[in-house]
């Protein structure tokens, strides 16, 4: 068995496949970047090694450094866990040829599948049915142009070497088909060193279904059943789950077969993921094969009770499968939230800084519920620019799929991120739509459900009743630390423009809250300093909401709202009338950086007209590239910085004055 693995890799799939290892046994050994000289995968191995400055081009993607780290501390074994050196077939084969055991699938497989012209061709001699396109290669935008106009729009722009949502645009026009192949090419060169571009039909009203294979060296392949991932933004999954709520059986069994044929096609061994894209009638198409361990196979593990790190270890160690096709379970529901370091009220653009705060849920299994956390962060940790913005990928699992959906949203609730925008409103929200709880996805999801962006979470009445009684008795329970304590007391609470009267009647552990709509008994646990306030109520209901006390009442987030909330006595309420409001100052004639990145082009010039829509820049920020519009006619009155400039957020980019 091996003994000691070296992970080349960091954040929370590093920490991941460290605690499989050593459950097994195994001692590991980390790799840092300057950057992640006090990363958490650093703390949780047995020994850690330095590679390079905080670039990853520089450090993690240094080929013949893992291999020297692999020799100075005596690891026969590398895990490569995802993005990287995951699917570089020349990484694997420098490593066979030191003697170094390669944790994934064999060098020409890789290659195979991770050339996504390549891979749909070996799909479709397989009998996987796949997506019309162009599969050749493509000169410049203009021949982007013809051939998506003879594939017919919309169109998907790919990069042949692409992942994790980069070098990915959908074009429904010409012009878009320009920008798009343009983008797609220059993100493609940056993250990949490979600016090959492909493009394929757009399927309509489309889910994003995957199957999971497993595969030994011994010519034994089993699919792990599918996980949907159809919620997704920039072509990057945010939420998963497995099983589908979409697939039947004969659709699951015929995809999985189809995904074992690929698999013993290219004499596929360890774990991979067979993409599909499946339309509204389950018709499936072959997108891509990922020769490696997905960020999102916590949900199979759930839904199996498999340890897919374990399987690829023993597969990489020369072990046969443990079990047979008719032997894999699937049992009840798994969601997987990841946690990003973006602000969703800035279009999910990156964030970055310092996490003051960082409390997951407590993680905890049973027979009805399990909720699970995988991280590499921790309290006091900085989330860089160099890297991937996830913080953590959040898993519940429970017997059925609105049982698991329901202990995720109060997992998402009990969750406290600080000091860096996140994406834990958004879903929060998302766990509460009912088009997301019927099961009714597509990957246009986010566009259509919040088509001019996300200003926050709505509340449904119970939700707001939760909001009104915690604000008056948070302010109760206050009141009564400085010695007013009172068996009844009544309360103004105003939540934006609604107003409501609460009476407050203590009786022993539990509260009377009495309004004029509504009269429930409810235990409370929070004390003053408590981030966060549990609500038991009496008809069984539980809610969990994150409180932070202000002058005259508090901030209160709860199921993806963020709400000012005021709690004042009724004979103090009576001035609330006569405050003046604060108006926030118009920067309407500024173009602002929204987020923390480097500027790649400038495409003004002071002096010029500008029009609704036209491109003004475009700045990189986490390897993706932002194109910044105009969002009026207006003249440029000054340009405040240059290409390769790093700016913060909010940073004054260009000044424009009236035509």
């Amino acid at each position: 068995m091996i003994t000691k693995l070296l992970i080349a890799n960091r954040g929370e799939i590093a920490c991941r496949v460290i605690k499989t290892a050593r459950k097994m046994g195994i001692a590991t050994v980390a790799v840092y970047s300057d950057a992640d000289r006090e990363a958490l995968h650093v703390r949780m191995a047995d020994e850690a090694i330095h590679i390079g400055p905080s670039p990853a081009k520089d450090s993690y993607l240094q080929i013949d450094r893992i291999i020297a780290a692999c020799k100075a501390t005596g690891a026969q074994a590398v895990h490569p866990g995802y993005g990287f050196l995951s699917e570089n077939a020349r990484f694997a084969e420098a490593l066979e040829a030191e003697g170094i055991i390669f944790v994934g699938p064999p060098p020409k497989a890789i290659e195979a599948m991770g050339d996504k012209i390549t891979s749909k061709k070996l799909a479709a001699e397989a009998g996987v049915s796949t997506v019309p396109g162009h599969m050749g290669l493509i000169d410049d935008a203009e021949h982007a142009v013809t051939i998506a106009r003879s594939i017919g729009y919309p169109v998907m722009i790919k990069a042949s070497a692409g992942g994790g949502g980069k070098g990915m645009r959908i074009a429904h026009d010409d012009a878009e088909a320009r920008e798009g192949f343009e983008r797609s090419r220059s993100e493609a060169a940056s993250s990949f060193g490979d600016d090959r571009i492909f493009i394929e039909k757009f399927v309509t009203e489309p889910r994003h279904i995957e199957i999971q294979l497993i595969a030994d060296g011994h010519g034994n392949v089993l699919y792990l059943n599918e996980r949907e991932c159809s919620i997704q933004r920039r072509n990057q999954k945010v939420i998963e789950e497995a099983p589908s709520p979409f697939l039947d059986e004969a659709t699951r069994q015929a995809m999985g077969e189809q995904s074992v044929a690929l698999a013993k096609a290219v004499g596929y061994r360890s774990a991979g993921t067979v993409e599909f894209i499946v339309d509204k009638d389950r018709k499936f198409y072959f997108l891509e094969m990922n020769t490696r361990l997905q960020v999102e196979h916590p949900v199979t593990e759930l839904i199996t009770g498999l340890d897919l790190v374990e399987m690829m270890l023993r597969v990489a160690n020369g072990e046969k499968l443990p079990l047979a096709q008719d032997q894999v379970e699937r049992k009840g529901w798994a969601i997987e939230s990841r946690l990003y370091a973006e602000d969703p009220y800035r279009n999910f653009l990156p964030s970055t800084g310092r996490l003051t705060r960082y409390r997951p849920p407590t993680e905890s299994a049973s027979e009805t519920l399990v909720v699970r956390n995988d991280t590499g962060v921790f309290e006091g940790g900085e989330i860089s620019t160099f890297y991937d913005p996830m913080i953590a990928k959040l898993c519940t699992w429970a017997p059925t799929r609105l049982q698991a959906v329901d202990a995720m949203a109060i997992a998402l609730d009990s969750f406290e991120v600080e000091g860096v925008g996140n994406n834990l409103p958004f879903l929060s929200t998302v766990m509460e739509q009912e088009r997301f709880r019927e099961g009714r996805l597509t990957t246009g999801y986010i566009a259509e459900e919040f088509p001019d962006g996300f200003s926050g979470g709505a509340l449904c009445e119970d939700q707001h009743f939760d909001v009104i009684a915690a604000a008056a008795m948070l302010m109760a329970r206050r009141e009564q630390r400085r010695g007013g304590a009172q068996s009844e007391s009544q309360w103004h609470v105003q939540v934006g423009e609604r107003a409501e009267t609460v009476v407050l009647h203590q009786h022993g552990p539990d509260i009377l809250v009495d309004l004029d709509w509504r009269s429930e008994a409810v235990r409370l646990t929070w004390q003053p300093g408590d981030s966060l306030a549990h609500l038991d109520w009496s008809g069984g209901r539980h809610a969990v909401l994150k409180v932070t006390p202000t002058t005259s009442g508090f901030r209160i987030r709860y199921r993806g709202a963020d709400l000012k909330v005021l709690a004042l006595r009724p004979h103090v309420a009576q001035y609330l009338k006569h405050m003046p409001v604060k108006v926030p100052p118009d920067m309407s004639r500024f173009l602002l950086c929204p987020m923390p990145g480097q500027v790649v082009r400038i495409d003004v010039s002071e002096g010029d007209v500008v029009e609704d829509g036209q491109t003004l820049a475009i700045v990189e920020a986490m390897k993706m590239e932002n194109v910044l519009k105009a969002e009026k006619r207006a003249r440029v009155s000054k340009v405040h910085v240059v290409p390769g400039a790093v700016l913060a957020v909010d940073q004054v980019m260009i000044e424009f004055e009236a035509v």
